[in-house]
């Protein structure tokens, strides 16, 4: 083994970053003048150092692919846990509504209830939004002798859309819930209270005149009542949310920005009443 002398290894470590410069700068303007011998340099270093990557990668992708499938195992644990409470939750409430439902039988039996008939209803497919009279209301296509007529109730698959205003030979318009000229009679299913529900040409159509005492609550259910016959009685509509102003608005089931068919069922209910068909008051007698 050599050993160097102090004052030699001082000098040999002050030139060795001078000399590592002097060689990036060499290298540097070798590839400047002679580009294809740089460019031969890269491809034969990439050549060496290929196989060494590819097997250094094999055992990386082996144990990414080992996280991936313990990481997919995990979430499917989670989820059979998730699925399995969900189920125990559902079969609690079948027996619920098994009992009830056999109660609700012997109830009825004992009362001889007679059961209302299935009403009517016509399928009609949404052509156009707005325009006309109102700001939110459909037009819908039907065919000649459809049978639809003012004042029967539109729903889609999940609730209350709105109602027959305009009917022509092959034409309806629906006035939609949400329209600031809307006004339905609603009952909250948690306390029973009755209250109006009103329009606003936005989202979510709002509660008013509801009893005092009897608030609306976050999350109640909310169903249509048969206060001045308008509308029968129980037909869902949506949930209670409460705005950033403090009022109570409804979040409606039925999708109104996307309806595309709506059914349209005649309850035999009279209560929107044509203009001619109201009377108007007299002239008072001039003194």
């Amino acid at each position: 083994m050599i050993r160097l002398s102090i004052p030699l290894r001082q000098a040999l470590a002050r030139l060795s970053l001078p000399m590592m410069i002097a060689a990036a700068f060499g290298v540097m303007l070798l590839g400047k003048a002679d580009a294809l011998l740089a460019e031969r340099a890269r491809v034969a270093l990439a050549d060496l150092l290929t196989p060494i990557w590819s097997a250094l990668q094999q055992p990386v992708s082996a144990v990414q692919q080992a996280v991936r499938e313990a990481e997919s195992l995990l979430r499917l644990r989670q989820e059979n846990a998730r699925l399995l409470q969900e189920n125990e939750r559902l079969r609690r409430w079948q027996a619920a509504a098994l009992a009830l439902e056999a109660e609700n039988t012997l109830l009825k039996r004992q009362l001889n209830y007679l059961p209302e008939a299935a009403p009517a209803y016509t399928t009609a497919r949404v052509v156009a939004d707005g325009g006309g009279t109102y700001a939110r209301a459909v037009l819908l296509a039907a065919g000649p002798q459809h049978g639809i007529r003012k004042g029967q109730v539109a729903l889609d698959e999940r609730g209350l859309a709105g109602r027959v205003t305009e009917v022509g030979s092959r034409s309806a318009r629906v006035l939609l819930a949400t329209d600031i000229n809307s006004r339905i009679p609603v009952t909250l299913e948690g306390s029973r209270a009755r209250a109006m529900m009103v329009g606003t040409n936005g989202a979510r159509p709002r509660l008013q005149h509801w009893p005092e005492g009897a608030i609306p609550q976050e999350g109640d259910r909310v169903v249509t009542s048969a206060e001045a016959g308008a509308f029968p009685a129980g037909l869902p509509v949506g949930v209670v949310r409460w705005s950033a102003a403090g009022a109570p608005e409804v979040e409606l089931f039925a999708r109104l920005d996307r309806l595309d068919m709506v059914r349209l069922f005649d309850y035999g209910l009279s209560g929107i009443l044509p203009p001619e068909a109201v009377a108007r008051p007299e002239p008072r007698a001039r003194r």
